[in-house]
């Protein structure tokens, strides 16, 4: 991957064994002055070595991304992003853990530190840890008894980035390495806001700076950089044909925008292909409504509905009164309920194509800083009540959908769902059935944690099937 002056992406993959020099798609839109204020982060890899470049974004950020692919043919998609995971795959370690079978706050041991002998740059301390791991002779991987694990780098260490490593950290046997961080506020920062966090309490794990440019955590080193300016980061010009052998994927955690492939785990994350450069992880309201929208189609047949959903307000809103270009979203989000758009409904369709046409739906953020709730009504072809309802959201929780979903019986409030691992929990006590075939279902849903999950989840599906 190269990042050119102009600000875009160019990915490159090979065609052929015998190819010696790729054609690349190069776009030259004059975005350059919009992209300087984004983060970007880059690995410099050896050309064995695949690249999975996972793009996550929340709410928190209304940064406009817009990134040139080549792959195969020339991908030109319009993105949101906040925050980059790069993932460089040396071989996987299977693994036979389960989505399910973890505690988010649980710590890891894992322990790999960076080389002393390479230089102090992110680049080269990336190309470094990988450099060592051989190649087949047609160039890509060679499994053998003791198999690495991915390596991740973090670009945009906000809310969702560093949930993201406390999720990843608290999984034991995690086939994900991450081994680099791209943070404007550098290493201070970045120790001290993963360590102490107003929403998630006090990590608990040993996080320090190691020096000025990495930060350990459980004594795992994590190579820090810091660059507002893409084209102030540590690569190098020409960079990408040190990956132009291998396989090159993006993960974006946000509404993909075109044609690109939208997956839900527990929904349709089953049918990715190794196949696919570019997919999407949805949003974190997509991820909650899916779930249980899946079952009362499969169950009662969805005719039509429609979605509100309470959100927690974000980090793209306003502390106080002040220009936004959401007239709405410019007002004090502590102070006011705050109707805004939401595609979440709409994109439903993207994971489950039975119901395109059918849902659409609007947020109101809410002065709360975490923890959202979805209520949708719809109207089904099968006549049913809410107790039936319940008994098809509770058999899919214990079967296809556990981890996913889940189905609450006691009488919560929105704190009580907090670091919740699941996309989303039915509150039982809060279904409806008016007549006979309008369906009201309320699920709570953590908007940073529980998606969180998911993007790592995600990320060792594709590294499952990495070829």
């Amino acid at each position: 991957m190269q990042i050119l002056e102009n600000g875009m992406v160019e990915i490159w993959r090979q065609q052929q064994q015998h190819q010696a020099e790729p054609q690349p798609y190069i776009g030259r839109e004059a975005i350059h002055n919009l992209i300087l204020s984004y983060f970007f982060l880059a690995c410099h890899l050896p050309s064995h070595h695949p690249l999975l470049l996972v793009l996550p974004n929340q709410h928190q950020s209304y940064f406009f991304l817009k990134e040139s692919f080549c792959f195969f043919q020339s991908v030109y998609s319009h993105i949101m992003a906040s925050a980059t995971f790069s993932v460089a795959k040396p071989p996987l370690q299977a693994s036979g853990k389960g989505f399910t079978d973890f505690s988010g706050l649980r710590s890891s041991s894992a322990f790999l530190p960076f080389a002393k002998k390479t230089s102090d740059d992110f680049v080269s301390a990336v190309a470094f840890q990988t450099s060592a791991l051989g190649s087949s002779s047609s160039g890509g991987y060679r499994k053998g008894a003791a198999e690495a694990k991915l390596k991740v780098a973090i670009n945009g260490f906000g809310r969702i980035g560093r949930n993201f490593l406390r999720c990843w950290h608290g999984r034991k046997d995690s086939p994900l390495d991450v081994i680099a961080i791209n943070d404007t506020g550098g290493v201070k920062q970045a120790s001290h806001l993963l360590k102490y966090d107003s929403t998630l309490g006090i990590f608990d794990a040993d996080v320090k700076p190691v020096g000025d440019n990495a930060i350990s955590v459980d004594g795992k080193v994590i190579k820090v950089v810091s660059s507002r300016n893409p084209l102030d980061l540590p690569w190098k010009e020409g960079a990408g044909k040190h990956i132009v052998a291998g396989a090159k994927k993006v993960i974006i955690t946000a509404p993909g925008k075109g044609d690109i492939p939208t997956y839900v785990v527990g929904v349709n994350a089953d049918a990715y292909s190794s196949d696919e450069p570019i997919i999407s992880n949805a949003s974190c309201t997509t991820n909650c409504l899916a779930p249980f929208v899946k079952v009362l189609d499969q169950k009662f047949g969805i005719i039509k509905g429609t979605m509100t959903t309470t959100h927690s307000y974000t980090g793209d809103q306003r502390l106080l009164d002040a220009s936004h270009r959401d007239l709405r979203r410019a007002r004090a989000a502590a102070l006011n309920i705050v109707p805004t758009s939401t595609g979440a409904a709409k994109a439903v369709a993207l994971v489950l194509p039975s119901l395109k046409g059918k849902l659409n739906g609007i947020a109101l953020r809410v002065p709360t800083p975490n923890v959202s709730v979805v209520d949708l009504v719809v109207q089904v072809s099968k006549k049913t009540f809410a107790e039936e309802v319940n008994a098809a959201f509770r058999e899919s929780a214990e079967k296809e959908l556990k981890g996913i979903l889940s189905v609450c019986d006691e009488p919560l409030v929105s704190v009580d769902f907090r670091c919740s691992d699941v996309s989303s929990t039915v509150d039982s006590s809060l279904t409806m059935v008016m007549g006979d075939d309008m369906v009201k279902v309320i699920a709570w849903y953590d908007n940073e944690w529980g998606y969180s999950q998911r993007v790592v989840d995600l990320a060792d599906i594709v590294a499952d099937k990495w070829k």
